[in-house]
């Protein structure tokens, strides 16, 4: 019998979702020595510790590990919510290690890192949001290694009131939390998350502790448009906001949010200029620019651009 409507094509009929673009010469990950890559893979693995490189996908990981350098995420490897740019995998997390504060110090210890990176899934299922164990974990890796400076990426700890305070009592040197996106992509890309609340986490935590140098960063390829941009640049100057990070969306998989499109490395440069002219003590812009990517050399560089207008 006969079968009336077939395709014309059928391998077609299931096609993906959001199929993804190929990515232009300009994006690839690079491995710099694979004696030093292994070593940090020993370390991370010997302690069942979670790294967002491995979590997120990270493109730069393979550099990154070959200088020693790996962003710790705490809390486990499940987030509360599912936004809809990240590969870290969603669900309901498991209960807290009691000795992660120690695992990281070591780890910590045993790469010799001149600055560490640590950040955490979102645990919106705990009543404080995790900031105490933040502070647990960032008390135990400054007395372990006095001479390491601590970044934190942190989730917004929406409706948590005032729990984001325990963490810079433990006093970091960098309070980070990413915007990630323009107002207009919030409900898309963030379903979860509240851009006005992130933009009051960010100016509360240098007005807690003006001494933390803050940061946030922002992601472009989602379908925004330049002045939607330019305007994320201008709240974040106005929450007092130091460093900013721009880096290019790579779209994990057919499931995650669609790549409107990739900019240029000049694109890249014109943002970043154009941030700088904004008031930031640091910017980072490129193509594959992440919150952590070379994380402790722009330290250095927020510290001395900071004693020049001091």
């Amino acid at each position: 019998m006969e079968i009336k409507n077939r395709p014309r094509h059928p391998e077609k009929v299931n096609k993906p979702v959001n199929p993804i673009k190929k990515k232009p010469d300009w994006i690839r990950s690079r491995l710099l020595n694979s004696k030093e890559f292994f070593l940090t893979k020993t370390v991370v693995n010997k302690d069942n510790l979670v790294t967002v490189c491995q979590e997120a996908n990270c493109p730069n990981i393979t550099e990154c590990w070959s200088k020693r350098h790996a962003t710790f995420m705490i809390m486990g490897d499940t987030c509360t919510r599912a936004c809809a740019f990240c590969d870290v995998k969603t669900g309901k997390p498991e209960k807290l290690d009691q000795y992660e504060h120690i695992k990281i110090s070591n780890a910590v210890k045993k790469l010799n890192l001149r600055h560490v990176v640590i950040t955490s899934v979102d645990r919106d299922d705990l009543s404080d949001g995790g900031s105490n164990h933040f502070y647990n974990v960032i008390i135990a890796t400054r007395k372990k290694n006095p001479n390491t400076s601590i970044e934190v990426l942190t989730p917004d700890f929406l409706r948590k009131g005032e729990a984001y305070k325990k963490v810079l009592e433990a006093n970091p040197d960098v309070f980070n939390h990413n915007i990630e996106t323009v107002p207009s992509l919030y409900l898309k890309v963030r379903p979860g998350a509240r851009y006005f609340a992130s933009l009051e986490l960010l100016k509360n935590a240098k007005n807690y502790n003006k001494n933390v140098f803050t940061k946030s960063g922002l992601m472009v390829g989602f379908g925004e448009s330049k002045d939607e941009i330019i305007q994320v640049m201008d709240d974040l100057r106005s929450a007092k906001v130091d460093f900013l990070t721009i880096g290019q969306y790579l779209q994990p998989s057919e499931k995650h949010f669609p790549l409107n499109r990739y900019y240029r490395p000049d694109e890249f440069e014109e943002l970043g200029n154009i941030a700088k002219a904004k008031g930031f003590l640091l910017v980072s812009s490129s193509p594959l620019t992440r919150s952590s990517y070379h994380a402790d050399e722009d330290f250095e560089k927020l510290k001395n651009n900071r004693n020049k207008i001091n």
